[in-house]
């Protein structure tokens, strides 16, 4: 599971021959009725995000489901951005 202080983190994937500038960011945060969002934002750098929220019961369950996407975006080569 992620250290509370990885969370939240910006992965960047740049790759000029393929004109491949993409960044990533998770984020997880509470919300007003006492649930735990897991913040999403990707998008071109540069241009404006597309951001998509899941809702989780606890803290533990958003921050493991964090985890899961932050390692699928590594293997898949972002980097710390």
């Amino acid at each position: 599971m992620l250290e509370q202080d990885v969370v939240p983190a910006l992965l960047r994937r740049v790759d000029p021959a393929r004109n491949m500038a993409r960044y990533y960011g998770v984020a997880v945060e509470p919300t007003l009725f006492g649930w735990s969002a897991v913040v999403r934002d990707w998008g071109r750098i540069g241009c404006s995000a597309r951001r998509r929220l899941d809702l989780y019961d606890d803290e533990d369950q958003a921050v493991a489901a964090a985890d899961r996407l932050l390692r699928s975006k590594l293997r898949r080569g972002y980097g710390p951005g």
